[in-house]
C-alpha cells in the first residue's frame, strides 16, 4: 500500500522527531522474519525505550537529511528495520540480542551522531552497559569509601565495649 503525499510528510514528520532525541540508529535487514517474531521484538523494544518501525529507506533519507546521522543515508538498501533510541546502547542491545537468537535478522549499521558504526561496532556498542548500569556501578564506587569509613567508625566503640565485656568476664571468674 503506497502512502499519499501528506502521509509521506507526516510520517518524516515523526522519523524527524525521533531522530532530532536519538543518540543512536541501528539498522538491521529483516527479510524472511515471521510476524509472531516481529511482535515478540517490538515488545521488547517497547519495554527498553526503543523507537522501532519498518520504514521505506527514501522517507529516512529524507528524515535524517541535514541531522549528524546523516552519514546512515548511503547504507539505507533493502528490507530494513529502524531501531532508534535517546539511550546510545539500547536500541543496538536490542536488535543485537535479537539477532543472536534469531538468525533471519541480520544487523546492518549503525549510526551515532557525527558518525557511522558497522556491524562489528553495532556489536561493540551492545556489548558497553547502559546509563543505568554504569550509573548504578558509579553509585556503588562513591558509596564504598563512605561505607568503609562508617564500618571503621563503628569498630571503635564496638572494640570498646568488647574489653569492658572480656575484664568483666575476667574480674566476674576470679571472684568465683
Amino acid at each position: 500500500m503506497s502512502l499519499n503525499r501528506q502521509e509521506k510528510s507526516v510520517v518524516i514528520e515523526e522519523v524527524s522527531a525521533q531522530v532530532a532525541k536519538a543518540q543512536s540508529i541501528i539498522v538491521a535487514e529483516y527479510r524472511g522474519l515471521d510476524v509472531a517474531s516481529v511482535t515478540v521484538l517490538r515488545q521488547k523494544a517497547r519495554e527498553s525505550g526503543v523507537y522501532l518501525r519498518v520504514l521505506k529507506n527514501s522517507l529516512v533519507r529524507r528524515a535524517v537529511a541535514g541531522t549528524p546521522f546523516e552519514a546512515l543515508s548511503a547504507q539505507l538498501t533493502g528490507p530494513l528495520i529502524y531501531g532508534v533510541a535517546a539511550d546510545p546502547v539500547s536500541a543496538a542491545k536490542l536488535l543485537s540480542d535479537f539477532a543472536k537468537t534469531n538468525d533471519k535478522l541480520v544487523l546492518k549499521a549503525g549510526a551515532l551522531p557525527g558518525g557511522l558504526l558497522n556491524v562489528d561496532g553495532v556489536k561493540a556498542l551492545a556489548s558497553l552497559p547502559s546509563r543505568e548500569e554504569l550509573l548504578a556501578k558509579l553509585l556503588g564506587t562513591m558509596q564504598a569509601p563512605i561505607a568503609t569509613f562508617a564500618r571503621t567508625l563503628n569498630e571503635v566503640p564496638t572494640k570498646f565495649v568488647r574489653g569492658l565485656a572480656a575484664v568483666r568476664d575476667q574480674k566476674s571468674e576470679q571472684a568465683a
